[in-house]
């Protein structure tokens, strides 16, 4: 590591996992998670206001968890990053409090960030510095969308999303129809490896010659799958779950990896960068590596635990603002639940005041 390379901490707080991570440069010092997924599970799905709450008890044992891990103290730091949006407006506003508590505090810069560009700028964490341009897929269970950097901190151009249901919201949703609970990904995937990704010609949404190249549905292959599912229930057949699951599973892996090889062939871009929740999913990794290769394509998938929400992604971004010497937040930062991709940080209106809120708190309350 080198000494001059920024030592950032990160928060993430955008749905049920409350993230807090640290990185020296390009290296993770620390990934402190405290999820509340269990208690969501009995409801089938996110609560609000259950995850908000959540995050308020775990933030601060959480943060001392990660630089007790990391070694160093909060005075250490060079910065402090936080999830500024997208996500759930309750959570995202409890990290974004935190984060600014822990800057005044310390007298040390905030930079709010965006969550998708996080998901792809984790990638640095494992693999290096990030080409530029890459194509990036990302697949969670509010997002599935293709994007282009050329700048991880100021220019993410949004190429294609979902137009309904996002890919892991579909395993979420078959999941809950074939009674395995909840989150659906990891079962699904776990299911899928002992049946046939055949077995079952499940439709591929939006693959017609006429279709958006770049954008996905799931919402048509979910109640396609629910309707199968259904209809062996009325007739008093079993349900073939294996089957159900790995031709489920192979029609949306299809889709998506169909459709970020293509654009990075027409953009002329040698990289795919894939994150987010179910880029964890073992089929998604295993035809992207396939297909990429095929095309003379490099892949490139962090480890599954930096795929899912984590504070480490978070401080990956905001180590990449310090080293650019992008403008930081100032205090007055707000969540947005709907903050656009092509806005991968949010300085504040008042970015330039920012040397005074040191001068402020150079009596550093934080001990």
């Amino acid at each position: 590591m080198a000494a001059d390379e920024p030592l950032v901490l990160g928060i993430e707080t955008s749905c049920d996992e409350t993230g807090v991570g640290v990185v020296h440069g390009t290296t993770l010092l620390a990934d402190a998670i405290a999820s509340s997924v269990d208690t969501h599970a009995r409801f089938g799905g996110v609560v609000p206001e259950i995850a908000s709450r959540a995050h308020l008890e775990a933030m601060v044992p959480t943060i001392e968890r990660a630089l007790k891990t990391a070694g160093i103290s909060a005075k250490d730091l060079d910065g402090i990053a936080v999830t500024a949006g997208p996500g759930l407006a309750g959570a995202l506003l409890v990290g974004v409090s935190a984060a600014k508590a822990y800057a005044y505090a310390l007298g040390k810069p905030l930079y709010g960030v965006n969550h998708l560009a996080s998901h792809i700028c984790v990638d640095q964490l494992e693999h290096g510095r990030l080409p530029e341009p890459t194509m990036a897929l990302l697949v969670s269970g509010g997002h599935s969308s293709l994007l282009l950097s050329t700048d991880i901190t100021s220019d993410v151009r949004p190429m294609g999303a979902t137009i309904d249901d996002a890919a892991g919201e579909a395993f979420d949703k078959i999941a809950r129809v074939l009674d395995l609970g909840f989150p659906g990904g990891p079962v699904i995937d776990r299911l899928a490896r002992e049946g046939d990704p055949k077995a079952i010609a499940f439709p591929r949404g939006l693959s017609g010659a006429r279709d958006p190249a770049y954008d996905f549905s799931f919402s048509g292959l979910k109640t396609a799958v629910a309707r199968w599912i259904e209809a062996k229930r009325a007739t008093g057949e079993e349900v073939p779950v294996r089957d159900v699951a790995a031709s489920f599973q192979e029609a949306v892996v299809d889709v998506l990896t169909r459709k970020a090889v293509r654009a990075c062939k027409d953009e002329g871009v040698d990289h795919l960068m894939i994150g987010g929740g179910v880029a964890a999913n073992s089929r998604l990794r295993a035809l992207a590596e396939e297909r990429c290769e095929r095309a003379g394509i490099r892949l490139r998938v962090p480890r599954p635990g930096l795929c899912t929400d984590n504070g480490a992604m978070v401080a990956a971004l905001g180590s990449e603002m310090v080293s650019r010497g992008r403008a930081a937040s100032d205090l007055g930062l707000s969540a947005d639940s709907s903050l656009p991709v092509t806005d991968p940080h949010v300085p504040g209106a008042h970015a330039h005041d920012h040397d005074h809120v040191h001068e402020v708190s150079k009596e550093n309350l934080y001990s």
